[in-house]
C-alpha cells in the first residue's frame, strides 16, 4: 500500500471532489447510484460500475487519511 502514501493530497482532493459531483445536473451520478442502491434498483452492471468509479477516489482518500493520521505512517 506505498503506492498510496505517494499519492499527492491535492490531487486526490480534487479528484474526489469532481468526481463526487459530477455531472452536476440534474443531480451528481453518486447521489443518484448511493439513492438507487437504497432503494434495491442499482442492478446493472453499467450502474455498479459508475458507483464504483465516482467513489473510488473517496475510498484512496480515506485510506491515505487513515494511514497518515491515525497510524502515523
Amino acid at each position: 500500500m506505498m503506492w498510496i502514501d505517494q499519492l499527492d493530497w491535492p490531487i486526490l482532493l480534487i479528484a474526489g471532489f469532481f468526481l463526487a459531483v459530477a455531472p452536476m445536473q440534474p443531480e451528481p451520478h453518486l447521489v443518484e447510484k448511493l439513492r438507487m442502491l437504497s432503494e434495491g434498483t442499482l442492478v446493472k452492471p453499467l450502474d455498479i460500475f459508475d458507483l464504483l468509479m465516482h467513489s473510488a477516489p473517496l475510498a484512496l482518500i480515506a485510506i491515505k487519511a487513515t494511514r497518515q493520521f491515525v497510524l502515523g505512517q
